[in-house]
């Protein structure tokens, strides 16, 4: 469910009336281009209708979780409007925020910190220890302790539903002040926010979080791409355009397989973007 989220099959927006919740819909049949010639397949039509005609659809390659086509670049366009999907350009679908340093973006997470009111006892809050590896991100969610103080990604529970991602600040083992995510973008899910937030605060830390890069096993030309911390959804968009989602890697968190080509553009995306410390077999990408 989360990949296909995170691909755009499915889309989660706030719940309308209260805003409160979240709910998750159809994505409307669409297409975004990977490369001239080669497509993305998005969105589900209703009550378990094909996406595309049998023409079509016995051009559809899938590979995990993703669908793409690959048709004569020159009449392609043709042949995807007339099976009704609604091209997504690449900017649109890929919603990435802007290139920031970490130290402007954790900059203004706190001045939201420094505008918001007491937030009093809140119950069942852990928070990501910024001195746990960045190796094993399971590993690095606790309880507040009495010794805490600083400015922390966090999650705090709810009645109904999954726990709400937040952001906080602990004075002594005490939450003093508290903003829920996500907050420049309603739409987006609130742990992209958080996601980014962290892999400021550690880039700050002088312990980025990581990206290894090594040859894929049976690929010639192929690399591995293997990550230890989730990134936020418009990050796994960019993947998913040029890589595949693979077995993971002992130790990591998700592997993906990609083009030796495309390295050198993932290596700065990662960079500018998350602030990450890129490696790869034999030295640094």
């Amino acid at each position: 469910m989360d990949l296909l989220v995170s691909i755009g099959d499915l889309i989660e927006l706030p719940r309308p009336g209260d805003g409160k919740g979240r709910q998750i819909y159809l994505a409307p049949p669409s297409y975004v281009e990977k490369a001239p010639g080669q497509y993305l397949l998005l969105g589900v039509r209703p009550n378990g209708a094909p996406l595309v005609d049998e023409e079509l659809g016995a051009e559809v390659h899938h590979e995990g979780h993703t669908r793409f086509l690959e048709l004569d670049a020159e009449g392609s366009p043709a042949r995807l409007q007339a099976a009704h999907l609604h091209e997504i350009p690449r900017d649109d679908w890929l919603k990435r925020p802007r290139v920031e340093q970490a130290a402007a973006v954790v900059a203004l997470m706190r001045q939201r910190l420094d505008g918001a009111g007491e937030s009093g006892q809140v119950d069942g809050l852990t928070i990501i220890d910024p001195e746990a590896s960045v190796l094993y991100y399971r590993g690095r969610w606790r309880p507040i302790v009495s010794g805490d103080s600083g400015d922390f990604v966090a999650r705090r529970p709810q009645a109904y539903g999954a726990d709400l991602w937040c952001f906080v600040r602990v004075i002594h083992g005490v939450p003093r002040a508290l903003v829920d995510l996500p907050i420049d973008d309603l739409t987006a899910a609130g742990c992209d926010e958080a996601w980014r937030t962290q892999a400021a605060l550690d880039a700050l830390r002088g312990t980025p979080q990581a990206m290894h890069v090594q040859p894929a096993q049976g690929r010639a030309g192929d690399l591995r791409l293997d990550l230890f911390s989730p990134v936020p959804g418009w990050a796994q968009r960019y993947l998913e355009l040029v890589g595949t989602l693979v077995s993971r890697a002992r130790g990591a968190l998700v592997s993906y397989r990609v083009p030796m080509s495309a390295i050198g553009q993932l290596s700065v995306f990662f960079t500018d973007m998350l602030w990450m410390h890129v490696s790869e077999e034999g030295g640094v990408a």
